[in-house]
């Protein structure tokens, strides 16, 4: 059967929690996010809350690297993955349930902030097992700061900010 990703949109309302499972110690990381409606009322012309989802999401492996080292509490989302229901016994002795979701892609909502990205590279594990975290160290070239706003803010300055950043775009084939 084929499965359906799911996207939520939404916040993050919980500290994220990573631990390392199983015998490669793969990292898992769990959060909770709540994707919050909003409905506008036409009889009082205003904006108002609608229903609220709670969902707890998991990562795994290297995505679950990069959202425990990028997210905390409060952060707008955007999670893409699967829904799983588990079902467990209660400690009243009650059979329940709990929908999931397993993210496959986990990023900022930029409709509701900003962020600098930067790309972890796949390099080849060193043989003790430490994990490359992408840095100048292994040869990529550094990425200059962003132009401040008093640097864009003069029109002659704009084709020098673009020349220098000529670079860093890769060439089309």
């Amino acid at each position: 059967m084929n499965e359906t990703p799911v996207t939520i949109v939404g916040t993050v309302v919980r500290d994220l929690r990573g631990r390392r499972v199983g015998d490669d110690g793969a990292t898992v990381v769990n959060f909770r996010i709540a994707a919050n409606e909003r409905r506008f009322d036409k009889e009082t012309g205003q904006w108002g809350d609608g229903d609220s989802l709670y969902i707890t999401v998991t990562c795994w492996r290297r995505l679950a690297e990069n959202v425990l080292a990028s997210l905390v509490k409060g952060d707008p989302v955007v999670v893409t993955g699967k829904l799983r229901t588990r079902d467990f016994e209660g400690k009243d002795g009650e059979s329940r349930s709990v929908t999931e979701m397993e993210a496959s892609a986990v990023g900022a909502d930029l409709a509701r902030c900003t962020t600098t990205v930067r790309r972890n590279r796949r390099t080849e594990a060193p043989a003790d097992g430490s994990v490359a975290d992408g840095s100048a160290a292994d040869g990529l070239p550094e990425v200059p700061p962003a132009p401040s706003d008093e640097e864009l803010a003069g029109t002659e300055r704009l084709g020098e900010l673009a020349d220098a950043a000529r670079p860093l775009v890769p060439a089309m084939a």
